[in-house]
């Protein structure tokens, strides 16, 4: 599977932000996602399995539990894939940024 056809998936997406700052249990994961978008927790198990299995995710075993981590280096090959594009936003965010920074320096002014 494209790495773009997995984080295209809003549930998947979710994961890796849950899993992000650090280590999280299955049941830790699957009750966030269950709320947030009212799935069963095979359909979470099955997200969990797509992650893995194409990189983005490992998993520990801890007794029986289950622990999730995001895998760093296959977001880092979206980045290296997104590169070329950056050069249409980055321009756009450092404008954006200096209009902020304007904004923030009038008000101190007043």
């Amino acid at each position: 599977m494209h790495a773009f056809d997995v984080l295209g998936d809003p549930v998947r997406r979710r994961i890796l932000e849950l899993i992000a700052d650090g280590e999280l249990s299955a049941g830790e994961v699957t009750a966030t996602v269950r709320e947030e978008f009212g799935i069963s927790q095979p359909a979470v198990s099955q997200h969990l399995k797509v992650l893995r299995e194409n990189g983005f995710a490992t998993v520990r075993a801890v007794g029986t539990r289950r622990l999730y981590a995001v895998r760093p280096d296959a977001l880092q090959e979206v980045d290296v894939w997104l590169d070329r594009f950056r050069r249409f936003w980055t321009p756009h965010l450092d404008a954006l940024a200096t209009e902020i920074a304007r904004g923030k320096r009038e008000r101190r002014q007043r």
